[in-house]
């Protein structure tokens, strides 16, 4: 198997697929505080509740949802 050295071409793109990624993080960001934002301004949930669930699922995502050995 030949290995080939990363050509400047390889770092352009890499670095266009992170811009990629950093635009659709922001449009999901977007929508996603706009849904939360009607939601409450609509009174169908509270700040308060959504602040509590956020820090429920991140404590989830803090533990490994997987046995360890």
């Amino acid at each position: 198997m030949i290995e080939r050295f990363p050509s400047g071409m390889d770092y352009v793109q890499l670095m266009a697929k992170l811009g990629d990624l950093k635009d659709e993080h922001y449009r999901n960001t977007l929508a996603l505080s706009t849904i939360i934002e009607l939601l409450v301004d609509k009174g169908i949930l509270t700040r308060d509740e959504v602040e509590k669930k956020a820090a429920e699922l991140d404590q989830f995502m803090v533990r490994s949802p997987y046995p360890t050995v």
